[in-house]
């Protein structure tokens, strides 16, 4: 990230630099990221396109995320861990996501992983790194880590727990998106929501 403060969006509301470079990111800034996420099916989706953007931007997951939806069974682990590898050569076809072998055989391995865990057990497992007194809030984006000890220590759990493709920035992001931390700007809109 670059080092901005919060600028004046086009209803005059403050957010963060990247919420106002598109209508897209407008939405999802202001609707969705740093919003608590709980539910397995849910955080394995979260997890599976943080994944994806990897090395990418997020806003081209970001307006890729409904045929993401469609070609993974709306991320019902249940669902996308009976795929096999019929199903891993029409993801790779698809041209509705990002085809890449790799993170399509993670996303697949992981949902064969998590269909043996207990209902609730990812959603204990990703909240129980969640800081244990919030931060400051950032002033600009220069403030703001990519990797912090949490993050690094949820990568490690996820993949002693055989979860393949995150990393300790993939788990930050994924801790940014799902409200585990509140990096919303000081005096962005946001921040309080």
């Amino acid at each position: 990230m670059s080092g901005g403060g919060p600028l004046a969006g086009p209803d005059g509301a403050l957010r963060c630099p990247w919420g106002l470079s598109t209508e897209d990111y407008v939405a999802y800034h202001d609707t969705e990221w740093g919003r608590p996420v709980h539910g397995d099916d849910a955080l394995y989706e979260r997890l599976c396109l943080e994944a994806f953007q990897s090395g990418l931007s997020w806003i081209t997951i970001l307006r890729r995320r409904e045929g993401f939806r469609r070609a993974f069974a709306k991320f019902e682990i249940a669902a996308v861990a009976e795929f096999g590898p019929a199903d891993a050569e029409r993801l790779l076809a698809d041209e509705g996501i990002i085809r890449n072998r790799a993170k399509i055989e993670a996303t697949l391995a992981n949902a064969k992983v998590l269909a043996g865990w207990q209902p609730g057990e990812l959603d204990g497992l990703i909240w129980s790194h969640a800081p244990k007194r919030p931060g400051r809030a950032p002033r600009s984006t220069a403030d703001v880590p990519a990797v912090t000890p949490e993050s690094t220590a949820l990568a490690k759990a996820l993949k002693k727990a055989g979860i393949r493709f995150v990393g300790p920035t993939t788990a930050y992001a994924l801790m940014q998106a799902c409200g585990l931390v509140n990096d919303h700007l000081a005096g962005c809109v946001s921040r309080e929501a």
